[in-house]
């Protein structure tokens, strides 16, 4: 059998096609990280654990909401942390989150006084906590109608801070950037999780993640253009249905007050029960034949999740992988070993 010597154009076309696969099997030097998102800072011995088992020393630490005081016909900090002494072997990251109303009703001439307002906040709260930085996250859902303002905001700030500057990216903002502007920020963080439905109908599949519904926004992640670190779900919650309406979300009851067959009951729907009686549980009130739905992110899921994500995602070096978030129900629940797994995948 004779065999014809590649052409040119050919071995080209070969060389190209190693090269882009190559590119998009390499993977990045990414490292675990962690949102800490109560007021009061205080690390807990299994806390610590984690982190250190992990390997982990990054924090990103909720300093303040910025929220629309309607009373005060202006925007005011709320839920301000209170942090002293903290440890020199933690690197932290001051994030504030600013709701959309903030951008709906602050007038243009006063975003300057804004953003010198919250740099100040934030200076004074990492003294206080011995806390030195190097870069602040802005955490903001906005929309079409009010990116005018929080990008004119993010410039502005930037200007006062002089830190790098890091934004929340939301899935649907990557989804359609030509309609939601991409912020003038040095790196975006995809919030890979809350993309579904929050819904009565027991049928419904979880809120928090699934691979449906996350498929549906990936198509163009690779071309945002910003460079994009993310952000992974590491909490479960409980939906309390009542006639049909979801009234309630609760973090703290879990799968093990749900088992607990003296007050619950199985439903043919999966994660579903029903209460047996009237009754309170932590200070909740769950009435008779209410339906509790739990919605719950196991180890299997982030991996599900990871794999999906980085099937789409752009290839990049010192890529940060932030699970939200760092409390002490999540460090007694997973394994360290299992986080260690999931980073690697970016």
């Amino acid at each position: 059998m004779v065999i014809n010597k590649p052409s040119g154009l050919l071995c080209l076309a070969f060389l190209l096609i190693n090269i882009f696969s190559a590119c998009r099997n390499s993977k990045s030097d990414a490292q675990a990280a962690f949102y800490y998102w109560k007021t009061d800072f205080n690390l807990t011995g299994k806390q610590h654990s984690l982190l250190k088992e992990v390997g982990a020393n990054r924090l990103y630490v909720r300093f303040f909401d910025v929220v629309w005081d309607a009373r005060l016909n202006q925007s005011v900090p709320r839920a301000v942390l209170k942090a002293s002494g903290v440890s020199k072997d933690l690197k932290i990251i001051p994030v504030v989150y600013l709701t959309n109303q903030v951008f709906e009703k602050t007038r243009g001439s006063e975003l300057d006084s804004l953003a010198s307002r919250i740099n100040r906040q934030i200076l004074h709260l990492a003294e206080k906590a011995g806390v030195n930085y190097e870069e602040v996250q802005i955490d903001c859902d906005w929309t079409v109608g009010t990116r005018p303002a929080y990008f004119s905001f993010l410039s502005l700030f930037r200007k006062y801070g002089g830190k790098k500057l890091s934004a929340t990216i939301r899935l649907h903002q990557v989804k359609y950037p030509e309609k939601t502007g991409v912020p003038p920020v040095d790196k975006g963080i995809l919030m890979f999780y809350n993309m579904g439905k929050i819904s009565a109908d027991p049928k419904l599949v979880n809120s928090i993640y699934n691979k449906e519904d996350a498929a549906r926004y990936l198509q163009r992640i690779r071309y945002y253009h910003l460079p994009l670190d993310v952000a992974l779900p590491l909490f479960s919650w409980t939906l309390q249905i009542r006639e049909g309406k979801v009234i309630q979300l609760y973090a703290k009851i879990t799968r093990k007050e749900l088992s607990d067959a003296d007050r619950f009951t199985k439903t043919k729907y999966q994660d579903v029960y029903r209460a047996r009686k009237s009754f309170f549980t932590g200070g909740v009130y769950i009435k008779e034949n209410d339906l509790l739905k739990l919605e719950e992110i196991s180890k299997n899921t982030l991996k599900e999740a990871a794999r999906q994500l980085t099937s789409e995602l752009a290839v990049l070096k010192k890529r940060n992988i932030i699970y939200y978030e760092l409390s002490s129900e999540n460090a007694s629940a997973i394994d360290a070993k299992d986080l260690q797994e999931i980073s690697s995948y970016f």
